[in-house]
Order: C-alpha cells, then sequence, then structure tokens
C-alpha cells in the first residue's frame, strides 16, 4: 500500500466505524423506516446525505473554523437539534393512533427535510468535519478537492449503511397488524427518539 492510499484507507475505516456506532441519523433512519415504511426511509436518507454533504462543504469553505471560534454558534446548534428531534418525537407520539395510508407514505419531501434539518443541526456531525475529516488532509495538495473528495466518500459510505438501516427496518412495518399494538409501538419509538435528543445534547456539551 503506497503512500497516498495508506491515509485514504485509514480514513474509510474511520467512518465505518463511526457510522456503525449507534447515533442520531441511525436511531432515527430505524424508528422512521420501522412507523412509516421503506418509501420514507428512503427519502429521510437521501435527506440525511444533503446534510451530511452540505455540511462537508461548509467545513471546507471555512464555516467549521467559525464555528469552533464562536461557543455561542456552537451552543445554538445544540440546542436547536435536540429541539427538532423533540418536536418529531412529540408529533410522533400524537399522531399514534392514525392509520389512513396516507399517514404511511405521509410527505415524501417532508421527510426529506426532515432528515436535512436533522444533520445540520446535529453537531457531532459538524464536529466530525471539524476535528476528524481535517486529519486526512496532505499539507502538500490543495486543501479544498481533498475535503471535497473524502467529503463524498464518507457520504457514500453513510448513505450504503442508512440504506441497509432502512431496509431492515422497514420490514417491522408487517408486524403492526393490531390497531393497539401498532399505537403501543408508535409511541415507544416517540420515547425512544426523546430519549436520544436527551442523550445527543448531553453527549455534545461543553467539557
Amino acid at each position: 500500500m503506497d503512500a497516498a492510499a495508506s491515509p485514504l484507507f485509514a480514513f474509510i475505516l474511520t467512518v465505518v466505524v463511526i457510522e456503525l456506532t449507534p447515533g442520531p441519523n441511525m436511531a432515527w433512519l430505524a424508528v422512521l423506516s420501522a412507523d412509516r415504511g421503506r418509501r420514507a426511509g428512503l427519502a429521510a436518507v437521501l435527506g440525511v446525505a444533503a446534510g451530511l454533504a452540505l455540511l462537508g462543504l461548509l467545513a471546507a469553505l471555512g464555516f467549521a473554523a467559525l464555528i469552533a471560534r464562536s461557543p455561542w454558534l456552537f451552543e445554538v446548534l445544540r440546542y436547536g437539534g435536540t429541539v427538532f428531534l423533540l418536536w418529531l418525537a412529540l408529533e410522533g407520539w400524537r399522531s399514534a393512533g392514525e392509520s389512513s395510508p396516507a399517514r404511511m407514505n405521509g410527505s415524501l419531501r417532508r421527510h426529506f427535510r426532515d432528515g436535512l434539518m436533522i444533520n445540520l443541526l446535529n453537531p457531532k456531525a459538524g464536529l466530525f468535519y471539524l476535528i476528524v475529516l481535517p486529519d486526512y488532509i496532505r499539507p502538500d495538495l490543495p486543501s479544498l478537492p481533498q475535503a471535497v473528495g473524502l467529503t463524498a466518500i464518507s457520504v457514500t459510505i453513510a448513505t450504503v449503511i442508512h440504506l441497509a438501516i432502512v431496509a431492515m427496518a422497514a420490514r417491522a412495518t408487517a408486524w403492526l397488524a393490531d390497531a393497539d399494538q401498532t399505537r403501543l409501538f408508535r409511541r415507544t419509538l416517540a420515547v425512544l427518539l426523546a430519549l436520544i435528543a436527551i442523550w445527543l445534547f448531553l453527549d455534545t456539551r461543553p467539557a
């Protein structure tokens, strides 16, 4: 393995490990796909990919450095992401009793938007592009093309893993035949999403 390939392999391995670690994206995609079905999950995956790509681009253009120098801006993202996840959990709890076909598909544009917003407001995703990705940029080459290329690789890996999660979680929709069982399941997912929001908030608090 040559000198150029070795850091790239290390970066790919790092991204795979990070993406396989349970977090907001993995949990939310599983919750959504199990509750709303595969189409909703796929729309959300596209939103997540767009959010990650935009974060990587902003980091490459220097926005991540601005956040690093502005603790208040990081806190805005931290609180905003938590509130957004809690709002999704509350919405899921309140609509747990609905059983119309329209609810299952919902608005695919809306699921895309939610996936986009969850990542734009996710401080942990931002920290990856701020702290981890720059370690794999070679100082002897132009940094912007490298940052864009590494971002594309990380988004591709994340998307493949997220698609697998959606495919597996969507199978759970076949279990929800009884109305009471469905309501209990959906409210359990809503509570789980709220707990994820609280965990993310506590996990990203400044040391």
